[in-house]
């Protein structure tokens, strides 16, 4: 029997508001050091801990799909990433949703480690989620890139978009 050991890639996640709209972003780097930016367009604005969770799964979403389940996760959101490490405690029940489907996320993961660093040491995600907050179009012609995630009420259920 021969098992298949992924090296351990690194993510950081960060988002932005510009007073036009909201952006994430997530960069990806891999075991040779390449980097794979992405940066997306929220449809709505949201209060900055619900942004931060939604770079934060929208980050974990994308490596399951890669088939990248070694990760070490760096965020500069002391809140959400103390909140998933159980150092903080969940107070917030709109947060408690976004808590709860970021932990089912990890799962899906084989190994990921979860780590707060300053916001000087996220600068190239927070440049990636500040260019994608001033990139939303008048009404009439608005592209989403990102729907609006629909976090499930029972954890069982499966994500949505809208």
């Amino acid at each position: 029997m021969v098992v298949e050991v992924q090296p351990l890639w690194k993510m950081y996640f960060d988002w932005a508001s510009h007073c036009e709209g909201a952006g994430v972003g997530v960069i990806f780097i891999t075991s040779q050091d390449e980097i794979l930016p992405f940066s997306f367009t929220l449809t709505q604005n949201y209060f900055n801990n619900v942004a931060e969770y939604q770079a934060l799964m929208l980050g974990i979403e994308m490596a399951v799909d890669m088939k990248q389940l070694e990760l070490h996760v760096f965020g500069d959101s002391e809140l959400v990433i103390n909140q998933l490490l159980g150092s903080y405690e969940v107070k917030n029940p709109k947060l408690r949703l976004y808590h709860d489907y970021a932990q089912n996320l990890n799962r899906w993961l084989a190994n990921v480690t979860l780590q707060h660093i300053l916001r000087k040491e996220n600068k190239k995600d927070d440049a990636l989620a500040a260019l994608s907050s001033t990139l939303v179009l008048p009404d009439q012609t608005q592209i989403t890139i990102c729907k609006k995630w629909i976090v499930p009420q029972d954890a069982n259920e499966e994500r949505k978009l809208e």
